[in-house]
């Protein structure tokens, strides 16, 4: 379990820091005994708290392990679509009894937030899953897909080979088969390519976005490594000493 929520805003900066890098030390031997999801957990924690504190340089060290983690589940739920695991969810019946590692399609009438919720599920409950939310194909014959966090991130993707065109139904097309796994990795990269784009502050500022972009598309490993370098540079001109010096 990680550190009691009560103590993140006491004691001294040292004390903080230490408490920091106590944390980002259980996530890293987690993801050496390959607990993905007790890394994902350690590691999030880790993250936040280092932004609360503006500790820009812990964030930065804390995002590659985290990365890391997140790389393997996003794997691991790959390998399972691959092994027949992928599902077109459309409302909850849709959904394995049990839920299951693999690749979720969450679509109309469902929504992103709903997407959202079922990738939360999926997490706390400690199931690989990838989950790709769409919505009504358009008149292009393109796929609008969604992601929802503390920032919404939309863009459009060429649908997968199993979807026709459909005149009269919710979606707008209809589906003969799933999306292969492919398909997913490359909606899911181009979500993440469109929070990258999305983000345009600069300093502290763009760190906010750059932390709600990745809740809303934390499979991107670029969207990690931004948040990285973002976090390095402000580092390096921050003339406050470091706590653990």
């Amino acid at each position: 379990m990680v550190e009691h929520a009560s103590l993140e805003g006491f004691g001294s900066p040292a004390e903080r820091a230490a408490r920091l890098d106590a944390l980002m030390e259980r996530a890293s031997a987690a993801l050496t005994r390959t607990d993905y999801f007790q890394a994902i957990e350690l590691a999030s924690t880790a993250l936040r708290r280092a932004h609360q504190q503006r500790d820009y340089e812990r964030m930065a060290r804390i995002c590659l392990p985290l990365q890391e983690a997140r790389r393997q589940v996003r794997q691991l739920a790959s390998d399972a679509g691959a092994s027949g695991g992928v599902f077109v969810v459309a409302r909850a019946q849709d959904l394995p009894e049990r839920l299951a590692p693999g690749c979720y399609l969450v679509q109309p009438p469902m929504i992103g937030a709903e997407g959202r919720q079922l990738a939360d599920t999926l997490s706390a409950s400690r199931v690989a899953g990838l989950v790709v939310t769409r919505e009504p194909m358009t008149s292009g014959g393109q796929w609008p897909i969604v992601a929802v966090g503390a920032s919404i991130v939309r863009t459009r993707v060429t649908p997968p080979p199993c979807a026709t065109p459909k005149a009269g139904c919710l979606t707008r097309d209809e589906l003969r088969g799933t999306p292969p796994v492919s398909w997913f990795e490359h909606a899911s990269e181009t979500l993440g390519d469109a929070a990258i784009a999305a983000a345009t502050g600069e300093g502290a500022a763009l760190v906010d976005e750059l932390l709600a972009l990745l809740e809303a598309t934390p499979e991107h490993e670029k969207l990690h490594q931004r948040l990285a370098d973002v976090c390095r540079a402000i580092a390096s001109t921050d003339n406050t000493p470091n706590p653990a010096a």
